[in-house]
């Protein structure tokens, strides 16, 4: 019996659990800090806080981080690493990918995304329902792609950078690290570090 533990019981964490079923994961179980507390995520029984999946990782085969904050999963998988953790991505069969990609550990990637040849995805990613990464695209560690999201080819994204629900960029676009790119916005020029971004064409807004 093929056994995932999912750390972090939520919406997000749910979906994983789905998508890891559909790809021959047979028993899932969620460790979460709200437990006990938290007794279920949906089907799935929540069955320890963090600590206690540490000392129980030799019982699974895989382990994946399904927190939706990107730097909380970063630095989450980071831990598993170096504790020598069975870190695994879980790729839904209804998701294309190429053979010509690469997708690092720890990385989720669910129905109908898109990653095209030569695309080279950094571990922990989220890449969500129906987004697409075209050719020759370079995502950082933890980066969000998310759902009906477009990257067009040759795009560069820095570690722990989110891209919004229906935002597209332009092609050879470079976005550095921890930025945001709203909802539905149009990003046509380079983007440094920790901005965040709406609008069509996209502009940076203030932070603070």
């Amino acid at each position: 019996m093929k056994r995932l533990a999912i750390l972090g019981a939520s919406g997000h964490g749910k979906v994983v659990a789905d998508a890891a079923q559909c790809c021959g994961w047979d028993h899932v179980d969620f460790y979460d800090d709200a437990w006990p507390g938290r007794a279920r995520n949906g089907k799935w029984l929540v069955v320890g806080d963090s600590a206690a999946m540490y000392t129980r990782l030799h019982s699974y085969q895989g382990v994946v981080v399904a927190i939706g904050n990107n730097a909380v999963r970063h630095l989450k998988l980071k831990a598993l690493f170096e504790a020598s953790a069975p870190v695994v991505s879980v790729i839904h069969p209804a998701a294309i990918i190429s053979q010509y990609a690469s997708v690092g550990p720890g990385s989720v990637v669910f129905a109908g995304a898109v990653v095209n040849v030569d695309a080279k995805i950094g571990f922990g990613a989220i890449l969500n329902t129906g987004c697409s990464v075209d050719h020759d695209c370079v995502m950082g560690d933890s980066v969000h792609v998310s759902p009906g999201a477009r990257l067009a080819g040759a795009v560069s994204v820095g570690e722990r950078s989110w891209i919004g629900i229906g935002a597209s960029v332009r092609q050879m676009i470079s976005i550095g690290s921890d930025v945001v790119v709203g909802a539905g916005a149009s990003v046509v020029s380079d983007l440094m570090d920790g901005v965040v971004v709406v609008g069509v064409p996209a502009k940076v807004i203030p932070t603070e």
